[in-house]
């Protein structure tokens, strides 16, 4: 009972730590979170339209579908809403992790304590962890994620840093909790289905266990190392079997979707991108941080902040050059217009960095620039080096096309690597190692402040770390002109048009007026920066002072409060330009979105048909899913669509709806005046059944040429490959012919190719039914897209299911009426749910002995590592 006892005194400091996070969390949402609102953001609200079909589906029978049919004429729920009985119990698991906290709370909260846990396994003392916790937790990517809507990201952000204490665990002696907290937090962290992030921080954690490995060696200790790595090998593995049913299903998919191997040749254009089965170099590096702009760790506005336009910031007018830069935006605005021209005037955007857009930068805070630096310097041991690797490896992944040797070296050797995309995104790791390594550098600071002058390292780490932070914030705070005149290469471009048109005087003026207030912008951020490092070094400075001649060093505690008011208070006030009030939304606006005009009058129609939204741009690209929310969708938004599909978007959709949506126009919206079955038979044989036009959304015109929900076929041709498969789709009369490939002959082949009728009876998400019929037998297609998995029965009789037309599926229908029934329920499911379960089992028996031992075995106290 003592000893229960002196285990609960000793872990109140920790439970007074997660009241902080909870209070600090609290206290950022509170106005939002006390009006009811939610957070909203571009992802939440793709979400929402993507998965309706889904949800209502799981609302109205309790099940779950593994398929919905509203975007992208249909595809795999893995990706969209990848939701099975054992990621459900390991959610439940979660909820107790995060204290019943949920949306913006939690995903804040999670952060916090996800860092203090990470520390706590280094053995620092709790209040040292909770300020390393706020340092880690308010690094301005991680709010603007949040904003973004970006949830699956976050939430493996989140558990990272718990893996990674596991780790630590396991390497200074205590495995069995060690084993457990890495297999528990590993299968939180894969569950939450952001393998990119995942990916970035396995190489971390690679050059962290040969920090310990190297240690080991000098301290004569392999065999303790060579038993804490298997530990950690065999907690992985269960953390990966936790999540079987999703790896499993989401690598099935892959292999079809566009992260996997392009079965059509490249056109010529493509070829210099291609990257052997991932996606294209552009596409994959089109988000690449800056090799200067990285100086946004230290200064945030050092490329202008985000994508917001320069009239949104408060103090606008105030900035110097602004008077000239309005009067010269306005003339411009104005002959861009007349122009037809749809470009933005140079200078309203205040970001002047060279990504296509950002929310907004990616800053850890002045203060831990400051102590990171002089961490390497002051800070003994592997350890050191392994964060510093770390931190490097990170900054040549996210600078992307910016460093294009070792990025092409990446996608062209590295596992994985040309699956992913946004390669800024690698800065998380940087953000990781950078307060880490701070943390551990103020720890020594802590017990050892007489050796920060005391020799000849200390005193060269806190001339370099400081001339490195605020000399170079000082310096740019009165010469911003030494990075140059901080124009974007965008900006630039349309100057140089302006010069050309209308001579060198006006862009002169104007070039002027917007260096004049981005070099504003960037002195005052640099000035900012400046003294969060001199406030700080003045309080590291006064606890030098007050204990150099002190045997043993006291008053570190309110050191570290000093440190955690201003770090907070720096990082908060960043934070709340990208994730504040305005970023919340009332619940019912996020979950119902309005019908236009347009909607109610497909909505009116109950035809079973899929509709082509052109009233918000691009209907591939449709970042809303607003026509998925309410309709069968041609198009929507998902990151990863199915291969096949982008290549019909690619090689037919994109010019066949041009030239339909053209001559639809010429006829002033009369469909009798169009050619419909020649202008659109890929169209058609997706059973468009409307088109919607309008700024407003508000024109719908029934395409009277849609070919149905199935149909049967006169001449089926069969081709070798997908070359021949696409090539022979292009002008096919698709209601009455169809091509497929030499692999579906044994399948599709032998049929009369008689004539029929087919009719849709009922359509769930995963299962459809139709009435057929056809005097002799023949091939009938349907206007449903094929997916392996997919099963069919005629009458009760298993039936085999084709693909035709690139992309639809097909089957041999025997003569007479029948009933066709196909349904998509993966048997695969319920195998890796099984094997799911069992490793959830064998980790939760791991935390229970590693509990009942800690009860029995008091722990010995142990210096940080």
């Amino acid at each position: 009972m003592n000893t229960l006892k002196k285990r609960l005194l000793s872990a109140a400091p920790d439970a007074a730590a997660i009241v902080l996070f909870l209070l600090i969390s609290l206290a950022y949402f509170f106005t939002p979170l006390s009006e009811g609102l939610v957070l909203g953001g571009h992802d939440v609200q793709a979400s929402v339209g993507q998965g309706r079909e889904n949800v209502e589906y799981t609302q109205r029978t309790g099940e779950t579908t593994r398929w919905v049919n509203n975007v992208f004429s249909g595809m795999p729920t893995y990706q969209i809403a990848p939701s099975y009985k054992s990621s459900s119990t390991l959610g439940f698991f979660q909820k107790i992790y995060a204290v019943g906290t949920s949306g913006p709370l939690c995903y804040l909260f999670l952060f916090l304590l996800g860092f203090y846990i990470l520390l706590r396994a280094f053995n620092f003392k709790p209040y040292l962890a909770a300020l390393g916790a706020i340092l880690w937790a308010f690094s301005s990517y991680f709010l603007i994620i949040m904003a973004a809507g970006h949830i699956w990201k976050v939430m493996t952000l989140t558990f990272i840093p718990p893996t990674i204490a596991g780790l630590v665990l396991c390497y200074r002696g205590r495995h069995i909790w060690g084993g457990a907290v890495t297999a528990l937090f590993t299968a939180f962290q894969i569950q939450a289905n952001h393998v990119q992030m995942s990916y970035y921080f396995v190489f971390l954690m690679l050059f962290i266990v040969v920090a310990y490995g190297i240690d080991a060696l000098r301290k004569k200790e392999a065999k303790k190392w060579l038993k804490a790595t298997g530990v950690i090998l065999l907690a992985g593995i269960l953390g990966i079997a936790a999540n079987l049913p999703n790896l499993y299903h989401t690598w099935q998919y892959s292999k079809a979707s566009i992260r996997g191997a392009a079965e059509l040749s490249p056109l010529p254009q493509e070829k210099s991108q291609s990257t052997n089965g991932g996606l294209d170099r552009d596409y994959i590096t089109q988000w690449s941080y800056g090799v200067d702009e990285t100086l946004t760790l230290l200064i945030p506005d050092f490329k202008g902040g985000g994508s917001s336009s320069i009239l949104d910031r408060p103090d606008a007018t105030d900035l110097e050059g602004y008077d000239q830069f309005y009067q010269c935006a306005g003339a411009t605005q104005q002959a861009l217009q007349q122009s037809n021209q749809q470009v933005t005037p140079p200078g309203l955007i205040q970001y002047w960095g060279e990504q296509p857009m950002t929310v907004g930068p990616v800053y850890v805070g002045a203060l831990v620039c400051f102590l990171f630096i002089l961490g390497l310097f002051f800070v003994k041991g592997p350890m050191k080096w392994a964060l510093l690797g770390g931190t490097m490896l990170s900054f040549l992944f996210a600078w992307g096309h910016n460093s294009p040797a070792f990025t092409n070296f990446c996608i062209d050797h590295l596992p994985m690597y040309n699956k992913f995309r946004t390669p800024s995104s690698a800065l998380v790791v940087a953000e990781f190692t950078m307060p880490l390594l701070a943390i551990i550098a103020l720890a020594r600071i802590l017990r050892e402040p007489r050796a920060l002058w005391a020799n000849r390292r200390g005193k060269v780490g806190l001339i370099v770390s400081s001339l490195l932070t605020a000399g170079l914030c000082l310096m740019l705070t009165f010469f911003p002109s030494l990075v140059g005149n901080c124009i974007s290469s965008q900006d630039q471009q349309v100057l140089d048009y302006l010069t050309k048109a209308g001579g060198p005087e006006f862009t002169t003026a104007y070039s002027g007026a917007i260096t004049s207030m981005h070099h504003a912008i960037l002195s005052a951020s640099a000035l900012r920066s400046f003294f969060v490092i001199l406030l700080g070094g003045l309080a590291i400075g006064l606890y030098y002072l007050l204990n150099k001649n002190r045997e043993k060093a006291q008053g570190g505690w309110w050191l570290v409060l000093v440190l955690g008011v201003i770090s907070l208070v720096d990082l908060w006030g960043v934070d709340k330009r990208y994730l504040n009030n305005e970023s919340f939304t009332d619940p019912v606006q996020l979950q119902n979105l309005t019908p236009t005009a347009a909607d109610r009058v497909v909505l009116q129609d109950k035809a079973d048909g899929r509709v082509l939204d052109i009233s918000r741009g691009n209907p591939f690209n449709e970042t809303s899913n607003h026509s998925g929310y309410f309709h069968q969708s041609i198009g929507g938004y998902n990151a990863v669509k199915l291969r096949r599909y982008q290549d019909l978007i690619d090689r037919q959709l994109h010019n066949e709806m041009n030239r339909y949506l053209a001559a639809i126009s010429e006829a002033e919206g009369d469909m009798t005046k169009v050619p419909g079955d020649s202008l659109a038979p890929v169209l058609n044989m997706l059973n468009t059944r409307y088109l919607i036009f309008g700024a407003n959304a508000n024109q719908a015109v029934r395409n009277t040429y849609a070919n149905g929900n199935g149909w049967f076929v006169r001449t089926l041709r069969f081709v070798k490959g997908a070359d021949a498969e696409m090539a022979g789709l292009t002008g096919l009369d698709t209601k009455h012919a169809a091509v497929a490939d030499e692999q579906f002959r044994a399948v599709l082949d032998g049929s009369p190719l008689d004539s029929g009728s087919i009719q849709l009876t009922s359509r769930q998400p995963n299962e459809l039914h139709y009435q057929v019929a056809t005097p002799k037998g023949g091939v009938a297609v349907l206007s449903e897209i094929y997916y392996p998995g997919w099963e069919a029965t005629i009458d009760g009789k298993p039936a085999e299911i084709g693909r035709v037309n690139y992309v639809l599926r097909a089957l041999k229908i025997p003569a007479g009426k029948h009933e066709l029934v196909l349904t998509y329920r993966p048997a695969s499911v319920s195998t890796t749910e099984t094997v799911a379960f069992v490793s959830i089992a064998l980790i939760l028996v791991g935390f229970i002995a590693a509990f009942v031992i800690a009860l029995r075995k008091p722990r010995k106290e142990e210096e940080p590592a």
